[in-house]
C-alpha cells in the first residue's frame, strides 16, 4: 500500500480522489459525496479499496468493471513502452475498458450526471414546477457537446476521426479531439443559449460579462495535447485549439493573432476541407494513441 497516493481533486462541480501508482497513473478514484469507487487496475482493488476507506469511511460502493461485448474479452493492456527518439511506440490494440472510441459526446458530464445528479423523476418535478437546479447548466453543457458532436460526425467520409470525453491525466477532459488531414485539433465547446458574445486573444465575454480565459484555457489544452500525442507517435502532431459556442445569437471575433480557431456549432464543417498536415497513416498512427485511455491518464 506504501505505492499508493490519494490526490485529492475538484473541478466543474466535481469532487473526488485519485488513488494514483508512484509513476501517476490512476488506478482507481472515488466521488467523494456519493462514495462511489471506480477501480481501473483490478490488481490493485484490495489496496485503493483501504486508502479510500480511510477517506471515505467504510460504507463505499464498488462500481463494477465494464463488461465486454458479447464474444470479447476486456484486456488490459500494458502501459505505453518509452519511446524511442524518431520511432512510434506500439501500443497495444484498445479495449472496451481503455478504448476512448466508446464514448458518446459529453461523456464526462454523463458519468458525472449518472453519479450525482438527479433522478428523472425528480428532474421532471422540477421542471414541473418550474424551480431551478444546480444541475441545469450541466444539461445545458451536455447538449452543447452533443450537438457539436453531430456536427464532427459529418466531417468522417473526408477521412476524419473523432473522439469525445478525453481524459487527461491532470483531471478534467477534453470535449472533442478531431483527427484528420488538416493535423489534430482540440476542441472546447462553449453553451450560451441565446448569448451574445465577444472573443479576444486571450479572453471572453458572454453579454459583457466578466472576461473568462477561454481562448487561453483553449491554448494550454493544444500544447498538452500536442505533447502528449509527439511522445507516443514519434513524429510532430500538429494541434490548434478551437472554441465552439453553442446557441450563441451574435460572436465577434475581435483576436488579431487568432491564435485559436472560433467558430459557432454549425461553422465546424470549415475544418473538413483541411489537407496537407498529417497522411493517411499519419492519422492511423495518431488515431491508435489518441484513443487509449491510458496514454493520457499516464501523462
Amino acid at each position: 500500500m506504501g505505492d499508493l497516493t490519494v490526490k485529492p481533486w475538484k473541478r466543474h462541480g466535481q469532487d473526488r480522489l485519485y488513488v494514483n501508482l508512484p509513476d501517476g497513473t490512476t488506478v482507481a478514484w472515488a466521488d467523494r459525496p456519493t462514495k462511489v469507487v471506480t477501480i481501473k487496475e483490478q490488481r490493485y482493488q484490495g489496496e485503493a479499496l483501504a486508502l479510500l476507506r480511510q477517506y471515505l469511511g467504510s460504507s463505499v460502493t464498488l462500481r463494477p468493471a465494464p463488461a465486454a461485448r458479447p464474444g470479447e474479452a476486456v484486456r488490459r493492456p500494458e502501459p505505453p513502452a518509452p519511446r524511442r527518439p524518431g520511432r512510434p511506440v506500439e501500443l497495444p490494440k484498445a479495449t472496451v475498458a481503455d478504448d476512448l472510441a466508446e464514448n458518446r459526446p459529453g461523456a464526462a458530464l454523463i458519468e458525472a450526471i449518472a453519479a450525482r445528479g438527479p433522478s428523472p423523476a425528480k428532474r421532471l418535478l422540477m421542471r414541473v414546477l418550474r424551480r431551478p437546479s444546480e444541475w441545469d447548466s450541466w444539461y445545458v453543457g451536455l447538449e452543447g457537446e452533443r450537438r457539436v458532436g453531430r456536427e464532427l460526425a459529418r466531417l468522417s467520409p473526408r477521412g476524419w476521426r473523432v473522439l469525445h470525453g478525453v481524459p487527461k491525466g491532470n483531471g478534467g477532459d477534453i470535449d472533442h479531439l478531431l483527427i484528420g488531414p488538416g493535423g489534430v485539433f482540440s476542441i472546447n465547446t462553449k453553451c450560451h443559449q441565446g448569448a451574445s458574445v465577444w472573443v479576444g486573444d486571450t479572453m471572453a465575454r458572454v453579454n459583457r460579462g466578466q472576461p473568462a480565459p477561454y481562448a487561453r484555457a483553449s491554448r494550454a489544452e493544444a500544447a498538452y495535447v500536442q505533447g502528449v500525442l509527439e511522445r507516443h507517435c514519434g513524429f510532430p502532431v500538429p494541434v490548434e485549439p478551437v472554441l465552439v459556442f453553442v446557441g450563441v445569437t451574435s460572436l465577434h471575433r475581435a483576436a488579431t493573432r487568432y491564435t485559436v480557431r472560433i467558430y459557432q456549432e454549425r461553422e465546424v464543417s470549415a475544418l473538413g476541407p483541411l489537407t496537407g498536415r498529417l497522411t493517411a497513416a499519419q492519422i492511423n498512427q495518431v488515431y491508435a494513441v489518441a484513443r487509449h485511455r491510458r496514454v493520457w491518464l499516464q501523462s
